[in-house]
């Protein structure tokens, strides 16, 4: 089988996430924030939600079962609430939850996007929720987890609303940036004749990629001493 130019940088675009590692804490990333002020929250929020594979993935599985731009920002908003909501309040409340755990229920939206997109529950015979309600819903398990991970770095008390407000501002910032390119890709995409086999494959990755890194963190979880 031959790729296209198109379907190669497409591909890529969808594997490369599953393949980054640095969506966790590192001691630069620490440093960045010991030295940089408001700003260096912004830019590392930003960092962490470009290589965030699991968040990128479902958002990509969302845009896919979608039509028009209207209906693009309307769903994407609704996820931006929803982890915006836990991302502000767990980490000011200092509400946390083992990051692996969180982590492997964001691996299980990101199957549950890629099984609904390939008409799952129609197979099964069962009515498939709300999409625009699960979307809020992941979308506040989704903040718990970026909380989940502000909450690993020393953040001290020192203007510390004011520093979970400006990683939001990052987390944002660096959801716009990665949606981009995938919502335009996708929208033209849409208008080929190959874009019903790259639908299939793409979600079926989704759903793979869900399972396999389910798997990895309860691996880590239970793994850990």
């Amino acid at each position: 089988m031959k790729f296209k130019t198109s379907q190669l940088i497409v591909t890529t675009l969808l594997l490369c996430p599953a393949l980054v590692l640095a969506h966790g804490v590192s001691n630069a990333d620490q440093e960045i924030l010991n030295n940089g002020g408001l700003f260096s929250y912004i830019y590392v929020g930003a960092k962490h939600m470009l290589t965030g594979y699991d968040h990128l993935l479902f958002l990509t599985g969302v845009i896919f079962y979608l039509n028009g731009f209207k209906d693009i920002i309307t769903f994407i908003s609704i996820f931006t609430i929803g982890h915006c909501i836990t991302l502000i309040g767990a980490t000011y409340l200092g509400v946390k939850a083992d990051e692996h755990l969180i982590d492997a229920v964001i691996a299980l939206s990101v199957f549950y996007k890629g099984f609904e997109n390939l008409g799952g529950f129609k197979k099964l015979q069962i009515k498939s929720p709300n999409l625009l309600f699960m979307v809020f819903i992941f979308g506040l398990i989704h903040g718990f987890g970026l909380s989940t991970r502000l909450q690993s770095f020393d953040v001290g008390t020192n203007q510390f609303l004011a520093k979970i407000i400006s990683f939001n501002i990052g987390v944002e910032l660096g959801q716009i940036i990665a949606l981009i390119p995938i919502v335009i890709i996708i929208t033209q995409w849409k208008k080929r004749k190959s874009f019903e086999a790259f639908y299939k494959s793409a979600n079926t990755y989704l759903i793979i990629a869900g399972i396999g890194l389910f798997i990895y963190q309860l691996y880590n979880y239970f793994g850990t001493p």
